[in-house]
């Protein structure tokens, strides 16, 4: 391969992580994506010589670093809400992020199979959710575990699991995993899997 469609290609390359990181929902990763792009689009403007793009791409590096840097300074403060399924609010959310539940958990039957729910707000905004059925000895199998998208970059899960056990359950219980992605999830927090179904010890 020649130099020039070398570089030619670390061009796109830097182009296409911008337009991804505009395709994310969390503004984190849109902003760590955005200024990974802008890096390489950047150096790849210093190269070939055009400043006005170059010039650009430094103004959006420190736009993002700028914000990024605020955004891991300020404390998230979050509030775990126990509810039933009578909930009117419960009801609401569940509607309103019906379209994106299925997505993730497409056999969700609108969470008419469980007893209990439990929210969590992040700064006064609703952040996720998670119903289940409380059974004997702490157990809690859950029914739904979701979070909206702005924050599913499991910050929500990292509060939400330890603030459950301190309402007197202490084991979390899932055999509802329907996706990959589901999987990955619950592995990540810690769950472990047993003949397919995921426990996790509070």
């Amino acid at each position: 391969m020649s130099t020039e469609f070398m570089l030619e290609l670390y061009g796109y390359i830097g182009s296409v992580m911008v337009v991804i990181s505009l395709l994310m929902a969390s503004v984190v990763k849109l902003r760590i994506f955005n200024t990974i792009g802008c890096v390489i689009s950047g150096s790849y403007a210093l190269i070939i010589g055009s400043l006005p793009l170059c010039l650009m791409n430094g103004a959006l590096i420190f736009i993002n670093g700028y914000y990024l840097i605020k955004m891991f300074k300020s404390k998230q403060e979050y509030d775990l809400i126990e509810s039933g399924m009578d909930d009117g609010f419960v009801q609401y959310f569940l509607a309103r992020y019906d379209e994106d539940i299925k997505k993730f958990f497409p056999g969700f039957d609108g969470g008419q199979q469980a007893d209990t729910a439990y929210m969590v707000c992040c700064n006064g905004t609703p952040a996720s959710i998670l119903l289940g059925n409380k059974g004997e000895n702490g157990f809690l199998d859950i029914v739904l575990d979701y979070s909206t998208p702005a924050y599913r970059d499991c910050s929500v899960g990292k509060y939400l699991y330890p603030a459950i056990g301190e309402t007197g359950i202490s084991f979390l219980v899932t055999s509802e995993v329907q996706t990959e992605t589901h999987a990955a999830y619950l592995e990540k927090m810690g769950f472990e899997n047993q003949n397919d179904i995921y426990v996790k010890k509070l």
